[in-house]
């Protein structure tokens, strides 16, 4: 798996040095700077729904035929999946459509005992949640809120109206990439150690069955696989041009405040704070975004160059072609020549300390073990990228004050705004 992990970075890396950084075109108008985000946008979810095709796929070919082999391949396809959807993260802060939908999709922490089987070191009760070992795979009956649910039939249905936030808990994520990772993976016991979750194909297989309820098990991951599908369908339909999630870039002010706050949110409060930071701050791998397979580093860095899109206006799509026009980048540089290649360097900044948490990973050092206690390298390689994250929402912040628009508020975080709070 850490040959594919590493082909993705190293794309990733050679798209990102492919980006102009700068431009000789004309000022383009806010208006057609906010289209052209809302074109990319359609792009983007669109990638990330045929690569969610792709998964699915793999998936129900691992569960006709139950092999290393054929897991082996169901969890590159997952890994895979989760580039362009990364990318896209940036539409959410700034857009309340993606933002309400987000939850379905790549909602976490979770706590995976509502799923399946864990080991005794998860512990078999919890305070805030009622649910946390649950475990639908094995009960064909669940008690939510004092109430009996039928989950005999394992379906789409079940997952997203019955099981997903059940309890009104956060942490019952019962649908998405993360409820899918689990059951590729499952649970990674290794700690801050080397080494990801390592779930047996024959968890699956009927004929010779491990942990128990291999066909509610392989029902389980076919409903949530084909949820995630259904659920890109919805997002990529609403970036079409009318579409409920473009229709706020059809006004040209507007389209430019949702781009400056998905930028700002995304790199403060979300992606350096909550995703990064906490990490750091409590050692634990529990704070990793992609905890089950090990592959944080390539969501960070996807995150990263998703940001970076944004502001140059160019996406390199799965297919090759190239989604490129009036960018957010000309639009300040008009205003602002300095602050715009204050704001481009800072961006590849960030890019290239992403980059180098995602070669330490490639490696063998995975992202886990780059936050663990004690590693005071990993630690400053990764404190390094939340440094430079902080540092470019500060001249997010800038040109929302050079662009003259008010009401934006960035997402904060108590990771970075009240640190002692947290590490207590």
């Amino acid at each position: 798996m850490r040959l594919n992990r590493t082909f993705s970075a190293g794309l990733l890396a050679a798209v990102c040095l492919a980006y102009p950084l700068t431009s000789a075109s004309a000022a383009p108008d806010e208006k057609a700077v906010a289209a052209q985000f809302a074109k990319t946008g359609e792009a983007k979810f669109g990638d990330a729904l045929a690569a969610a095709k792709d998964l699915d796929a793999a998936v129900n070919a691992f569960l006709a035929t139950p092999t290393d082999e054929n897991l082996k391949a169901a969890r590159a396809a997952w890994i895979k999946a989760r580039v362009p959807y990364l990318r896209s993260e940036v539409y959410r802060f700034g857009n309340p459509v993606v933002d309400d939908w987000e939850g379905r999709v790549n909602a976490w922490p979770l706590d995976e005992g509502l799923i399946d089987y864990v080991d005794d070191s998860y512990g078999s009760e919890s305070d805030e949640n009622a649910l946390f070992t649950a475990n639908v795979i094995a009960n064909k009956t669940i008690k939510i809120d004092g109430k009996d649910v039928d989950a005999s039939e394992i379906t789409p249905e079940l997952l997203a109206t019955k099981l997903h936030n059940a309890g009104g808990v956060d942490a019952n994520v019962a649908t998405g990439y993360h409820a899918i990772e689990f059951l590729l993976w499952g649970q990674d016991l290794n700690g801050t150690g080397p080494g990801a979750g390592n779930r047996p194909a024959t968890d699956y297989d009927l004929k010779n069955c491990t942990g128990g309820n291999c066909d509610r098990r392989a029902a389980y991951l076919k409903a949530a696989s084909a949820l995630l599908v259904s659920d890109l369908q919805e997002m990529t339909d609403k970036f079409k041009p009318g579409g409920e999630a473009a229709k706020l870039y059809e006004d040209g002010q507007k389209g430019i405040a949702a781009i400056l706050t998905g930028m700002g949110s995304l790199s403060y409060g979300e992606l350096a704070g909550e995703r990064m930071k906490l990490g750091v701050l409590l050692h634990d791998p529990e704070e990793e975004q992609d905890c089950f397979s090990d592959n944080t580093f390539n969501s960070h860095l996807n995150d990263a160059l998703g940001i970076q899109e944004a502001y140059l206006g160019v996406y390199n799509r799965a297919d090759g072609t190239k989604v490129e026009g009036p960018s957010l980048s000309e639009l300040v540089a008009s205003k602002d020549k300095a602050l715009d290649e204050e704001m481009k360097a800072k961006l590849e900044k960030t890019v290239a300390a992403m980059q180098a948490i995602a070669k330490a990973a490639e490696n063998g050092e995975a992202y886990d073990q780059q936050i663990a206690e004690g590693n005071t390298e990993g630690n400053a390689r990764v404190q390094a990228a939340i440094d430079d994250l902080v540092d470019q929402s500060k001249t997010v912040e800038r040109i929302i004050a050079k662009l003259g628009l008010s009401g934006i508020k960035l997402e904060g975080s108590d990771s970075l705004d009240n640190p002692e709070a947290v590490a207590k």
